[in-house]
């Protein structure tokens, strides 16, 4: 395990956003398909580097000591209230 910690530590953002989005996403930068065993390791790596170097408080993100955060319905809504989604030009219609 310290070798994997290791590795965490000294991971650029740059090599976590791109394995984020291999996970994410099935493939990797260049369209090929990860294998199941790279898409568990993957996983696994992006949620090790966001519950040791992130601070997530986000619904369902992995925060600190591993642990997911799970906002209740009225967290979530006094998260997003006020906040528009999207706004629209009169043109736009």
């Amino acid at each position: 395990m310290n070798d994997i910690n290791k590795v965490i530590d000294e991971m650029p953002d740059e090599v976590y956003q791109r394995l984020r989005s291999a996970a994410e996403t099935g493939k990797w930068e260049d369209g090929t398909a990860l294998s199941p065993e790279q898409k568990e390791s993957t996983l696994q790596v992006v949620m090790l580097y966001q519950a040791r170097k992130l601070e997530q408080t986000d619904h369902f993100t992995i925060g600190a000591g591993g642990k997911i955060n799970e906002l209740s319905k009225s967290e979530l809504k006094k998260q997003f209230r006020g906040e528009s989604i999207a706004e629209f030009k009169e043109s736009d219609i």
